[in-house]
């Protein structure tokens, strides 16, 4: 995946006060769900830093948050009027596609976006209903583009909400308890295949996220195992870490003739297990062994799929899990109904919060222009009473201007407020901003 763009601009900070309202928000996607992983992993960004600038300038975003899983690549946008078909021409380009490629994406806006946002946070849109890991996923993806400045206002409040409502849903319905990760349904499969999984060499390459929770199954049902990696003094802090048996890459490579089982979880750009290493390996067997099982759990793939051609190779790819694994959903349903009524009972609150965003620059810069004129004329008065006011009168006069501004303005920015809050008119902001020429392209620029 070549970046085709050269010339990208250092920085690009998003505006930081623009209020898109819940029509501004969109969200693009290639998942497991509609794309094989040979597919998904060519929608991946090699560098999402850069791939967030792109967004941003290009598709002309005032927010954007990516996330990028083994099983999904979501782009996450907020924009006063969001360009869809420039979005996915930015894709294209960042991505290196083909126009025939966009066929497996989809594009949710407005409360769509943010429901989808929900589900994924609460587990219902995983390839295992209910799983953990893709909290952490989504928290971690926001807090990047926080930290960038890539998002804000708009976009902070669709994440909170989404972050607490997966954390809510999780603890009052119980759709995780007792439910698998990928990385136990692999094991799981791997110890139908085999009688006994203790007994046999297992070889883990990857010491990112993915192999972590590999090695952690492994550990918890007492399976020995190897890791592996291309940096040595990874797999050494991670089995000091987590689990497992250090080797060089180079010497798992050399042993795979011993290997029983192969997990590779790693975010590597090309092939780890090629079909020469393994055709090599069945021919030089050792100890009796004449099978072997391969689960390709990487983003892009790492093992060539021709592997699975050669005699007495089991390989197991991430499309396949998301076959077996599909009867999760439908033995989860109870749960699966539950979060779907608490998400609909969040996204009525949180559409009240998107509106009342539209409404409060505005209320802000009437309180803050009549503000202005209350210290002005405030300081006219003092003047012009001099030394006849002692400090403690002059501080009375001071509470009392506070009181009469918040005592005008209170009762008709909160019917203004209230108004926008219950889907009235438009309108009525317009005139308010008018009145107290209230500017966006101004506001945004004090901030």
């Amino acid at each position: 995946m070549g970046e085709k763009r050269q010339n990208m601009t250092a920085i690009v900070k998003p505006t930081p006060e623009r209020r898109v309202g819940l029509a501004g928000i969109v969200n693009a996607r290639v998942t497991y769900r509609n794309a094989p992983m040979h597919l998904l992993e060519k929608f991946t960004f090699k560098d999402v830093d850069k791939a967030h600038k792109v967004f941003l300038e290009g598709a002309g975003f005032d927010e954007c948050v990516i996330l990028q899983t083994c099983n999904r690549v979501e782009i996450f946008g907020a924009a006063k009027d969001p360009d869809e078909d420039k979005l996915l021409d930015e894709w294209v380009s960042a991505a290196g596609l083909s126009e025939k490629d966009l066929d497996s994406i989809e594009i949710n806006r407005g409360k769509d976006a943010v429901v989808h946002l929900m589900r994924l946070a609460s587990g219902l849109e995983s390839l295992v209903v209910g799983e953990d890991q893709i909290l952490g996923q989504v928290r971690r993806a926001y807090e990047f583009s926080r930290a960038h400045r890539y998002a804000s206002a708009n976009l902070s409040v669709v994440f909170d909400r989404a972050l607490k409502a997966g954390s809510r849903i999780r603890t009052a319905t119980g759709i995780n308890k007792g439910n698998v990760s990928i990385a136990s349904v692999a094991v799981n499969l791997a110890e139908e295949y085999f009688d006994d999984l203790k007994n046999k060499t297992v070889l883990l390459i990857g010491t990112g996220e993915a192999g972590s929770l590999v090695a952690k199954v492994l550990q918890r049902r007492d399976v020995n195992f190897m890791i592996a990696s291309r940096v040595p003094e990874r797999a050494h802090a991670f089995a000091d870490t987590v689990a497992g048996i250090p080797i060089a890459f180079d010497t798992a490579l050399e042993m795979l003739r011993i290997v029983d089982v192969i997990f590779t979880a790693t975010m590597a750009p090309y092939r780890l297990i090629t079909y020469e290493r393994i055709e090599n390996a069945m021919m030089d067997r050792k100890g009796g062994r004449s099978s072997m099982m391969i689960f390709d759990l990487s983003n892009p793939r790492t093992v060539d799929e021709r592997v699975a051609t050669i005699r007495g190779v089991k390989l197991i790819n991430m499309d396949q899990i998301a076959e077996l694994v599909g009867k999760n959903m439908r033995s989860r349903i109870k749960e699966v109904n539950s979060a779907e009524k608490l998400i609909n009972d969040e996204m009525k609150s949180f559409d009240t919060i998107m509106k009342r965003m539209k409404a409060e620059p505005v209320v802000m810069t009437v309180f803050r222009n009549v503000d202005t004129i209350r210290e002005r004329e405030l300081k006219k008065a003092l003047t012009m009473m001099g030394k006849k006011l002692a400090p403690e009168e002059a501080k009375v006069v001071e509470q009392l201007s506070y009181a009469i501004v918040e005592g005008v303005l209170s009762v008709p920015m909160n019917n203004l407020r209230k108004e926008i809050e219950e889907g009235g008119n438009e309108e009525l902001m317009k005139i308010v901003a008018k009145l107290f020429k209230y500017e966006e392209n101004q506001h945004q620029k004090r901030h």
